[in-house]
C-alpha cells in the first residue's frame, strides 16, 4: 500500500499570533516550524513567508531567505511555495516564488469567496498562466481545489495542454465560500478527479482531522499546520506544526498506514530526485 505523504502548511497568510502565539512570521521561526514539522514526519513544507511584523509577502528574496533557513535544517524536504499569496496581490506578485524553481508550487483552480468583502481570484486565464509558466520551469503544481467546480476547470486545461498528467490536487474542505469537509463531500471530491491522479486533503478549523482520516483511509495523503488550523483538540492550542504533524502520525499508524520520506514523496509524485536550487 502506498505510504503517506503529509504536508504542513505551516503559516499561511490570513493566522496571527493573535490566534496563536506559535505562529511563525520571522525567518528563524519558519524555519524552527519547518523543522518541527519535518521532524514529527511531515515530507513537505507549503510555504507562505511574513516579514516579521505578520505581513503577508509573496517576496522572492524573503521566499528565498526563508527556504535558505529550512534548508539548512531539514536539507531532503519538499518545499512547496504558494502561489496563492493572499486577498488582493496581482499575478505577478504572486509568482514570484516560481523563479526560484522549487520541485512544487501550489496553483489555485478557481475564485472563491472568502467571505465578508474578500474575493480570491482567479480567473481562467490567470489560472493558464501560472500553470504554463510553472511548465516552463519543470515545477509541478498542486491543484488547489476548494470546491468540485474547480476539479472540471483543471481536467478541462489539462485537455487542452496546459496542466500535465499525472495531476495532483489538494481538496481543500471547509472554507468560507467553498465545499464543507463532511465524507459526502470528501467522497464526490475524491471520485471526480481522474485515474491516475494523486490527492491530498486540508481539512479546515474542525474538519482537519477528520478530513485527515478520510484521506488517510481511501489511499489518499494529507495536509495539515497553522495555516488550516491552530488547535491540536478542541479549545487546546497545538503548541507547534509539529504537534498536529505527530497527531496524523499517530492516526496513520492505528490505521496500518506506513508514513512516506521525503524521497518516497518524490517517488509517488513523480519529482524525481530534484532538489531545490537557492
Amino acid at each position: 500500500m502506498e505510504k503517506l505523504i503529509i504536508t504542513a502548511a505551516i503559516c499561511g497568510a490570513e493566522v496571527t499570533k493573535k490566534h496563536n502565539p506559535n505562529v511563525p512570521y520571522t525567518v528563524e521561526e519558519i524555519a524552527r516550524e519547518a523543522e518541527s514539522a519535518y521532524n514529527a514526519g511531515a515530507s513537505i513544507i507549503h510555504l507562505h513567508v511574513r516579514y516579521d511584523d505578520g505581513t503577508p509577502t509573496q517576496d522572492k528574496e524573503r521566499f528565498r531567505e526563508c527556504i535558505e533557513a529550512i534548508k539548512a535544517r531539514c536539507p531532503d524536504v519538499i518545499i512547496q511555495p504558494s502561489t496563492g499569496g493572499a486577498v488582493g496581490m496581482t499575478s505577478e506578485e504572486r509568482l514570484q516564488p516560481i523563479y526560484l524553481q522549487p520541485e512544487m508550487a501550489s496553483l489555485d483552480c478557481g475564485t472563491l469567496n472568502f467571505g465578508g468583502d474578500e474575493i480570491f481570484a482567479n480567473t481562467e486565464n490567470m489560472i493558464i498562466e501560472f500553470a504554463l509558466k510553472m511548465n516552463e520551469l519543470s515545477i509541478k503544481p498542486e491543484l488547489e481545489v476548494f470546491d468540485k467546480g474547480m476539479i472540471d476547470t483543471a481536467i478541462r486545461l489539462h485537455k487542452k495542454g496546459y496542466i500535465k498528467a499525472p495531476m495532483h490536487f489538494n481538496f481543500v474542505m471547509g472554507v468560507n465560500g467553498g465545499i464543507s469537509g463532511e465524507m459526502r463531500d470528501f467522497l464526490f471530491l475524491k471520485e471526480s478527479i481522474p485515474e491516475g491522479s494523486t490527492f491530498t486533503a486540508t481539512g479546515i478549523g474542525r474538519y482537519e482531522f477528520p478530513v485527515a482520516t478520510m484521506a488517510i483511509l481511501t489511499g489518499g495523503h494529507v495536509r495539515v499546520g497553522f495555516e488550516d488550523n491552530v488547535y491540536i483538540s478542541k479549545g487546546v492550542l497545538a503548541k507547534s506544526n509539529g504537534e498536529l504533524v505527530e497527531k496524523v502520525v499517530r492516526i496513520a499508524r492505528e490505521l496500518g498506514k506506513e508514513i512516506a520520506t521525503p524521497d518516497e514523496a518524490r517517488k509517488i509524485l513523480g519529482l524525481g530526485v530534484k532538489y531545490m536550487e537557492v
